[in-house]
């Protein structure tokens, strides 16, 4: 055995959603992100509310997979990289699979932003990038075992970056995101005026 190894890593997923054609698709999702937003007025209150400055369907339209031909498209080509990154973790299914049950959209302009949280019962979770101006924020994850490093000395930011205590992603229209879903992660404040759009979902091992 090496002298010194890594163990128990945290396996973090990106990657563009399609190989061709991902740019039309990605412009009719827009639209859509758009339409619902003008659509949904529970949403536009609940985000007041719960989501200052932004508007999220979290808490009125969380499964749009399921209400959206263009979102039920959407939802078929994250399987695929789903199907992937469960087979990276060696999971054993045991004969279920894993199933999008959340699907929502996030509009964030200038000054919105989402704190550090988990998605409680869910397994894998992730976010899909429609709109992405330059300085759009990024997603930010926390390492795991932070509030267990007590008396750990801080790191040196110059060193490796695997070994810091927080990593940002940047934001890549395209692009899909997925993780597990107890990491924890958050969006920075939004610093620039143009809307950023993202679409988050969770899928569960059912």
């Amino acid at each position: 055995m090496k002298k010194l190894q890594a163990w128990f890593p945290t396996l973090i997923y990106a990657e563009r959603l399609l190989t061709k054609g991902g740019q039309a698709f990605n412009a009719e999702l827009l639209r859509e992100c758009q339409q619902i937003r003008e659509y949904d007025q529970p949403g536009v209150n609940w985000s007041a509310k719960n989501y200052p400055g932004g508007y999220t369907s979290y808490g009125s339209m969380d499964q749009l997979h399921r209400f959206s031909s263009t979102f039920d498209q959407l939802r078929s080509h994250i399987d695929k990289h789903v199907r992937v990154y469960a087979r990276v973790q060696d999971w054993d299914l045991r004969g279920g699979k894993l199933q999008m049950t959340d699907c929502w959209v996030n509009i964030m302009p200038r000054g919105c932003a989402h704190s550090f949280h988990v998605h409680p019962q869910a397994v894998v979770s992730g976010t899909y990038y429609v709109k992405t101006p330059r300085g759009s924020s990024g997603l930010k994850f926390e390492d795991p075992r932070l509030t267990h490093m007590m008396a750990a000395p801080a790191r040196k930011t110059a060193r490796k970056p695997e070994q810091q205590a927080h990593i940002l992603y940047p934001a890549k229209a395209t692009q899909v995101i997925l993780f597990e879903s107890w990491l924890r992660h958050e969006v920075p404040a939004s610093l620039i005026e143009e809307e950023r759009v993202s679409i988050s979902f969770n899928y569960h091992w059912l």
